[in-house]
């Protein structure tokens, strides 16, 4: 029987983590602005990065707790989440353009982190040496992103482009907000971090509590509902930008959370502890996951707009998704 106190917990921690992700996102954008950083990036990285903040303090508090069916769960069901239902939701208020730089340059990166997983899976062991690989990715995606676009040409809307992407930051809770100064920033981005991290432990415990009295095995418990949690601030930002007309910021910061929560996230529980799976694992949700990706960037190569009908079955994809995982 599911109790008040793994209720509260549950909600609280998702609260927590939400501000805890506002405040370290608004803060990394604000320092990322003063320092030259195009919107683009902010999108890829800063906003990224703190999007995928709940995941790592999540999987990370799985991890230490020897709880990896649930860490990868969460990996694997924010990332579908990411490509189909949220992208798949955005389209649906409003048909986001594609940037061509995405196309060229992080989409195959995309593609191959999204294959990466059950390759890597293959023998059933994601191991040490494997998770420091993907930390590698990591940094590597991260350093030659801001190299090259320090090179790329300013063109003619680079001021809307910023303006989306402080958007994407200042409004993140849903409403415009002040600016803050270099110094507020930093303490805000390290109230975060901390936010997060107490979120993520009350969040794992109610969330432990309600699947067990549901009877939900850990696997399922971190693709739906610890997935779906973490996911919440790509959800808010995402579908937040889109009712403002500014979806196409929704794009990047999708498609960098993606590549951080395969790289970094994957990356550091493998570390912490190295994840052993079972065959069902590897059948259903590795699968579902390339399938869900592949889709996603079809869609998103095709005519570089995703069409309110490519959202409706992007979302449907997911629905799918869960679905098969359930029952097979």
């Amino acid at each position: 029987m599911v109790t008040t106190l793994d209720i509260v917990r549950l909600v609280v921690g998702i609260l927590i983590l939400y501000w805890g992700a506002e405040w370290l996102i608004r803060g990394s954008a604000t320092l990322a602005r003063a320092l030259g950083v195009k919107a683009l990036v902010i999108g890829l990285t800063v906003v990224a990065y703190g999007t995928s903040a709940p995941e790592l303090a999540v999987s990370t508090q799985a991890a230490v707790d020897h709880l990896q069916p649930i860490a990868l769960g969460t990996v694997i069901g924010s990332c579908a989440a990411n490509i189909s239902l949220i992208l798949g939701l955005t389209a649906l208020i409003a048909p986001p353009t594609i940037d061509g730089r995405l196309i060229r340059r992080e989409i195959p990166v995309l593609i191959g982190s999204a294959i990466a997983v059950p390759v890597m899976l293959a023998d059933g062991v994601l191991s040490r040496v494997e998770g420091m690989a993907l930390i590698g990715c990591a940094m590597v995606f991260t350093i030659v992103t801001l190299t090259v676009s320090s090179r790329d040409e300013a063109d003619e809307d680079d001021a809307i482009k910023a303006r989306e992407a402080e958007d994407a930051g200042a409004s993140y809770g849903g409403r415009a907000r002040a600016r803050v100064g270099p110094v507020m920033a930093i303490v805000m981005s390290a109230a975060g971090l901390g936010l997060l991290v107490v979120g993520s432990d009350q969040f794992v415990a109610g969330a432990r509590g309600v699947a067990g009295a549901l009877g939900q095995s850990e696997r399922m418990l971190g693709m739906t509902i610890i997935a779906l949690g973490t996911s919440m601030p790509e959800l808010i930002a995402s579908l937040v930008a889109a009712t403002r007309g500014q979806s196409a910021i929704a794009v990047g910061s999708v498609i960098g959370s993606n590549l951080l929560n395969v790289f970094l996230v994957l990356g550091v529980v493998a570390y912490l502890r190295p994840i052993r799976v079972g065959e069902r694992m590897h059948v259903v949700d590795l699968a579902g996951l390339v399938a869900i990706t592949l889709l996603g960037v079809l869609f998103m190569r095709g005519s570089r707009r995703i069409s309110r009908l490519e959202g409706a079955i992007l979302v449907a994809a997911y629905v799918g998704f869960i679905v098969a995982a359930s029952l097979l």
